[in-house]
């Protein structure tokens, strides 16, 4: 084959072995906040509301979007900046204990969402260039392609979608 001179291929003498894949931290991080905090897929996670829980919403964000889902890292650099925005909200305005995070994949869209018990809603703020806090919704507004809020008995489910190509 032009240009593999000299590669052996698997199966000759002194074949080659597969490569093996060996997580980054950040991937281990996540495989281990996946384990001890459920798949966001499957049912919400529940995550206590200190500031070091966007660390691991974010972590468990992005393993799924490219681990479970087999999206690109474009999306997955988007979805981890949003759930972290998300979260960021959840924790420092809410009062809250604990919020809980959900991931869906639906036809041609993922949807992620926030959930927590205050009623508060968020606000898309005028956001200037040299603003070093309120940014989050307007993030939100402006990398998803829709983004709401659902109020609950209890709270509300702050959620941002977007599209992805179908599998």
């Amino acid at each position: 084959m032009a240009g593999l001179e000299g590669v052996e291929r698997p199966g000759e003498r002194g074949g080659v072995t597969a490569a093996r894949w060996v997580p980054s931290v950040d991937e281990e991080r996540a495989l281990k906040a996946l384990a001890e905090y459920g798949d966001p897929t499957v049912e919400e996670v529940r995550l206590p509301s200190l500031p070091e829980s966007a660390a691991t919403a974010r972590r468990i964000a992005r393993c799924v979007v490219l681990r479970h889902w087999l999206l690109g890292p474009q999306v997955a650099e988007d979805v981890v900046l949003l759930v972290s925005e998300l979260v960021g909200n959840a924790v420092r305005h809410t009062g809250a204990r604990a919020f809980g995070v959900r991931m869906h994949r639906r036809r041609g869209r993922i949807r992620i969402e926030v959930r927590d018990p205050s009623r508060g809603l968020p606000c898309l703020m005028p956001v200037q260039e040299l603003d070093e806090s309120g940014r989050g919704i307007f993030l939100v507004d402006k990398l998803s392609d829709r983004w709401g809020v659902d109020l609950l008995p209890r709270g509300k489910n702050t959620w941002f979608e977007i599209r992805v190509a179908d599998r």
